[in-house]
C-alpha cells in the first residue's frame, strides 16, 4: 500500500497523536496550495461530472465527449475528476477542439488513473480538497449520469447555492432519461415534507439540448468570457 492510499484510508479513522495530526495539517496545506497554484489561471471553466464506469461507445460516454467539445468551442475550459468514463470523455472532447482540459484526480484504494486527455493534471490526497477545487474554479456544473459520487457532488453544490454560500452558479443535468426518476422522489418526499422549498427546484435545470446548456451557462454573469 502506497503512502497516498494510507493518507486517504487513515484520515477518518478517529484520533491520532498530536504529532501525526500536525503533520497531516501540513499535508492538507500542501494539497490546497498545489491546487491553488495550478488552477488559478484556468479562466472561465465548467466542471463536468459523471460515472467512471461508462466505456467508449456507450451513449453517455459519447454524450459527455460532445458536451466537452461544445463547452470548449464556446470558450470554456473543461474540468473533470480526471478519471475514466464520463470524465475521460468530457476531457477528450475539450482536448479535441483545443480547449483547456483539466483533470483533478483522487487516489483511491481501487486506483483511479488520470485519463490521457487532461492537459492539466493534478492529483489530490484528500477528497474534500479535490471537491473544493472543482467548485472554486468552476463557473457551472454539468452532470451526466453517475453514481453516489455524482449525486454527492450535485447535492453538495445545490446545498452551497441554497444556503447562498455561492451564487449565480448553473447546475445542469444532461441525460433526462437517467435523471427522470429523481423528480418524483424530490416532489413526493422533499417537497411534501417541506425539507426544501418549491423554489429550490429552480436551482437545477434538466435538458438534453446542448445548445440550451451553452445558453444557460453563457447567460450567467459569472460565466462571461
Amino acid at each position: 500500500m502506497n503512502n497516498k492510499k494510507c493518507k486517504n484510508e487513515s484520515f477518518l479513522t478517529g484520533a491520532h497523536s498530536r504529532l501525526r495530526d500536525m503533520g497531516r495539517i501540513f499535508e492538507i496545506i500542501w494539497d490546497f496550495w498545489n491546487g491553488f497554484r495550478r488552477l488559478r489561471t484556468v479562466g472561465p471553466c465548467v466542471t463536468v461530472f459523471g460515472s467512471a464506469r461508462f466505456k467508449e461507445g456507450d451513449e453517455y460516454y459519447d454524450l459527455a465527449r460532445e458536451v466537452g467539445k461544445r463547452l470548449g468551442q464556446a470558450g470554456y475550459a473543461v474540468m473533470t475528476g480526471g478519471g475514466p468514463g464520463v470524465m475521460e470523455a468530457a476531457n477528450r472532447g475539450a482536448h479535441e477542439v483545443g480547449a483547456k482540459s483539466i483533470g483533478c484526480n483522487i487516489v483511491l484504494p481501487r486506483e483511479q488513473i488520470l485519463n490521457s486527455y487532461a492537459d492539466i493534471k493534478i492529483s489530490f490526497d484528500y477528497f474534500f480538497i479535490r471537491k473544493v477545487m472543482l467548485v472554486k474554479y468552476s463557473t457551472a456544473f454539468v452532470l451526466l449520469p453517475g453514481g453516489f459520487g455524482t449525486l454527492d457532488e450535485m447535492f453538495e453544490t445545490l446545498t452551497l447555492i441554497q444556503t447562498e454560500t455561492i451564487s449565480d452558479f448553473p447546475v445542469i443535468l444532461v441525460g433526462s432519461d437517467y435523471w427522470q426518476a429523481l423528480g418524483p422522489f424530490v416532489e413526493k418526499s422533499l417537497i411534501k415534507h417541506s425539507t426544501i422549498d418549491v423554489e429550490d427546484l429552480d436551482l437545477v435545470k434538466v435538458t438534453d439540448d446542448l445548445d440550451e446548456v451553452i445558453a444557460i451557462i453563457s447567460a450567467c454573469d459569472k460565466c462571461e468570457l
